[in-house]
């Protein structure tokens, strides 16, 4: 069998490395001219880190990441409303990761180029659309640098293409822009001194007017005393217009952004120096796209991004596109028909990712830490004066349906690797 995969994201190179193992011929590519190490941070669930584990990437993860220790939710003056622990802490075999995401695809590229060969990823590749006969799948493809088209055969596809992926634009021809709910976000990474525990994902303020999130993302900076801080703003603007497209790699103003933040000093961080103190400021529009009711055309797949791009909410992006690359290995490895296997991926996954796609546009603890910015616009001494006991476990059950409902199910499951035979 040989696997065609578009796109050198984190899904996947995850799925090239599954299926590597798996004994498939696996060939990526992407339109990049260079695969470089951009963007900020992201969230690893456990559901992640052990399928990266697995496929041994548990010591880079561990030399690069800061195993999160706690999700802690505050008020626009700094004034804790609840927390929680994360990863081992709340009972998982493996930890919860914050990492630079371009440090993680990097050292997800080393090793598909150690173990595939350094031809296995094909950099500077413009997908421009495919055909099939139920045998076998045909891509077209043109090399940017020099211009030459040619087409690729495999027997199965996979768009890994992110959310502008054109193997969906294939699929679903009719499909409008992605959807916009009017929150705007600036992102990016500061290095400062710790706060509060050194390994704690903190959330301040409400996306109804203005929310902070800021975590620590760097192992490397704490060895030496410092944090490396990946900080989003997220704020909302009902009378803005979306005009651009939406692009990770957008570049933000300082002056755009700060303006939203003034005052918010806490005795465990100052966010206006923490946003100047940001060498690079990138900006993005919140969007989603709904969910699909089929992945799969014959032998063409979709996988993170390109399947159910979500809002950024309860760490479940990156997370979800590396349970993806491991399902879909897993299943067309095992499987008689490509096609078959396509589809027992899609069975195994679609349902499960467009709820949390859902569960998403409507997280119960936005609205409990709006009601907070309301009902004590000052601050408060406690927060057991302005929320109920069962406000403050809807913060939880939120959190509990979207990420973390299934310790016991992910420590027992049996793994899905399916090694060369």
């Amino acid at each position: 069998m040989r696997v065609l995969i578009v796109g050198a994201g984190i899904g996947g190179l995850t799925c090239a490395l599954s299926l590597h193992k798996a004994g498939v011929e696996t060939l990526v590519v992407d339109a990049s001219a260079r695969l470089r190490p951009l963007g900020v941070g992201i969230n690893l669930l456990p559901h992640a880190v052990r399928e990266l584990t697995e496929l041994g990437l548990g010591g880079e993860l561990a030399d690069l990441g800061i195993p999160t220790g706690e999700m802690v939710h505050f008020d626009r003056h700094g004034g804790r409303i609840w927390g929680e622990p994360r990863g081992r802490a709340l009972g998982y075999d493996w930890p919860q990761y914050s990492i630079h995401r371009g440090d993680l695809q990097m050292a997800l590229l080393d090793a598909v180029r150690a173990r595939l060969g350094k031809d296995a990823v094909r950099a500077g590749t413009l997908f421009e659309g495919f055909e099939q006969d139920g045998t076998r799948v045909r891509a077209r493809l043109l090399d940017r640098a020099s211009g030459t088209a040619g087409t690729a055969a495999a027997d199965v596809l996979i768009g890994a293409d992110g959310l502008h992926s054109a193997v969906r634009a294939q699929l679903n021809p009719d499909e409008p822009a992605p959807l916009w709910n009017g929150i705007r976000m600036w992102r990016g990474v500061t290095e400062g001194d710790p706060f509060l525990t050194g390994r704690t994902l903190a959330v301040a303020g409400s996306n109804t007017a203005s929310k902070m999130v800021v975590y620590p993302i760097s192992r490397r900076a704490e060895r030496r005393g410092r944090a490396l801080l990946n900080w989003v703003a997220e704020v909302r603007l009902p009378d803005d217009r979306l005009d651009t497209t939406a692009d990770w790699n957008r570049k933000g103003r300082l002056e755009d952004v700060l303006p939203y933040y003034a005052g918010w000093t806490f005795d465990w961080l100052d966010v206006p120096a923490m946003l100047a103190g940001s060498a690079e400021i990138l900006e993005y529009p919140m969007v989603d796209r709904d969910p699909l009711d089929r992945w799969t055309s014959g032998r063409v797949t979709l996988l993170g991004d390109a399947a159910h791009p979500m809002y950024p909410i309860g760490s479940n992006g990156g997370s979800q596109a590396v349970l993806d690359a491991r399902v879909l290995a897993h299943e067309l490895a095992r499987a008689a028909d490509p096609a078959e296997g396509l589809l027992g991926y899609e069975r195994a996954r679609r349902e499960t990712v467009n709820a949390i796609v859902l569960a998403c546009r409507d997280m119960p603890a936005d609205r409990i830490l709006h009601a907070v910015g309301e009902r004590a616009p000052d601050g408060f001494d406690a927060i057991e004066d302005v929320l109920t006991p069962e406000e403050l476990e809807t913060i939880t059950g939120a959190y509990r349906r979207t990420s973390f409902d299934d310790v016991e199910a992910l420590n027992t499951r049996p793994s899905y690797s399916v090694s060369r035979g």
